[in-house]
């Protein structure tokens, strides 16, 4: 079986054939995806190994967890898989039946302003009189 390992703390400046070569003092079959942000293909300051044998994971996390690499302290540990992968809907086109958590997240609605009243604005439980009222004087033909 796999294991899949989490390789934390990289440089944003992350050149993926150094760090190949740092897993290749280790041993074999080290398989490692860096985590890039969308707009500037610049590396999140994560990634993920994969490494087939369990032995050479307790070594590289043994060698490499505090290990320096580019000025970086590298944090190296177990990979914890989520329990669905169902609940995401981007990658299989579910959009609308997902019982996970993007169908939760959907539901909650955040609050974009504050409750607290203004002092210039009027009582939003008056505000629709208040604007008939405003309607009315606009059009009405005698000065007030």
């Amino acid at each position: 079986m796999s294991v899949r390992l989490y390789i934390g703390n990289l440089p944003q400046n992350l050149k993926i054939k150094e760090l190949d070569q740092l897993f290749s003092t280790i041993g074999k079959g080290i398989r490692f995806k860096a985590v890039l942000d969308r707009d500037t293909k610049a590396c999140r300051g994560f990634g993920f190994a994969n490494i087939s044998d369990e032995k050479l994971a307790n070594e590289v996390i043994e060698k490499l967890n505090g290990h320096e690499f580019n000025g970086n302290s590298l944090r190296v540990e177990r990979s914890e898989r989520k329990e669905s992968n169902s609940g995401s809907g981007r990658r299989n086109g579910n959009s609308g039946g997902n019982k996970g958590k993007a169908a939760n997240r959907k539901d909650v609605k955040k609050v974009v302003h504050s409750d607290a009243p203004s002092k210039e604005a009027p009582d939003p439980r008056w505000a629709g009189e208040l604007s008939k009222l405003k309607e009315l004087l606009a059009n009405q033909k005698t000065p007030v």
